[in-house]
């Protein structure tokens, strides 16, 4: 038997529950895991409201990231055995699998061996972000040295990867975020620039940091109206990467800037990685390089038992957390 996250019904933190479950044999192309770490992010509070792109099937799963040690492989996994330390990369839906559990099924394509420098901890709460940051600025963004890359909600997990991932290729990194108090926080992170947008002139300040050159590659996962002032400070080529909609209103974007700089507005998802084996061998490749030279470091802002799941869901839609959620078992 195992303890397993479940819900049956939509709602807040209080609708998961913890049972006991007998897991089955993994299936075919499946790995069974013990599960020591499980990284927490926002779509998990998103399907939880039924606020998601698929709607839950009760009992609903939860969870996309996890590390630990394989105990158990179906037909055909040949490249996992027993004893394996992995991590799960999340490229699955949360009615096919879900990682909140002490022994979960995943599917081997979103398995990865993490490096021996890694905690579980780390592991867990590596992979989305990285990825996530991966795919728009290097996979389709093809950042390059000394480029100025703009990001936002920049203390987010995601943007603190950004952050690392622009500087590991060269690129300066210029991190938003809405007030002061996490300027120092974000420099040390390694941002070039910090620009707190509820009491700056973002408009201004982003043409300061640019040196009037502009922003190639723009990292959102805000949107609503500001938008139309990141487009003003877009250079030519740019490319604008939509990867979230905190504030959900319409982006309205001045034509003449899409025209005259001949700018790219991309809506970008990580599916777009994770669910193309091509795409997703790269972006395996270049975490794990980063991982282990140790150019890229994940930030956990704090942990939790698998027993404060409720409690660890709250936390994060307080929305004060700087880096990543990890729930420990």
């Amino acid at each position: 038997m195992s303890k397993v996250v479940r819900f049956n019904r939509t709602g807040g933190p209080d609708v998961l529950e913890i049972i006991n479950e007998q897991v089955p044999a993994p299936a075919a192309d499946e790995v069974q895991i013990r599960v020591h770490a499980i990284g927490l992010n926002r779509a998990e509070i998103m399907y939880r409201n039924g606020q998601y792109v698929i709607d839950p099937v009760f009992p609903a799963r939860l969870g996309y990231e996890a590390a630990g040690v394989v105990v158990a492989a179906g037909d055909n996994v040949t490249e996992f055995h027993p004893g394996d330390a992995v991590s799960v990369i999340p490229s699955f839906m949360f009615n096919e699998y879900g990682m909140y559990g002490e022994v979960v099924n995943a599917p081997v394509h979103a398995l990865v061996k993490h490096p021996e420098n890694l905690s579980f901890a780390t592991a867990a709460a590596s992979w989305m972000m990285y990825v996530t940051a991966y795919g728009a600025l290097v996979e389709f963004g093809n950042v390059q040295a000394g480029q100025n890359v703009i990001i936002r909600a920049a203390s987010s997990s995601v943007g603190l990867a950004a952050i690392q991932i622009s500087n590991m290729l060269g690129a300066k990194p210029i991190a938003l975020t809405r007030t002061s108090e996490k300027r120092e926080m974000l420099l040390k992170a390694g941002a070039a620039a910090v620009i707190a947008t509820d009491e700056q002139d973002m408009v201004a300040e982003l043409q300061q940091a640019t040196a009037g050159q502009g922003a190639h590659i723009v990292f959102d996962p805000v949107g609503g109206p500001d938008v139309a002032k990141l487009t003003q400070v877009m250079a030519s080529q740019g490319m604008f990467f939509q990867y979230g909609a905190l504030d959900s209103r319409d982006m309205v974007v001045p034509v003449f800037d899409i025209l005259g700089k001949h700018l790219t507005l991309c809506g970008y998802e990580l599916f777009e990685i994770t669910t193309d084996a091509e795409r997703l061998a790269r972006a395996k490749s270049f975490v794990l390089e980063g991982l282990r030279s140790g150019k890229l470091q994940p930030w956990i802002d704090k942990t939790f038992s698998l027993d404060e799941i409720a409690e660890a869901h709250r936390y994060m839609e307080a929305n004060g957390q700087v880096g990543k959620i990890v729930v420990t078992i």
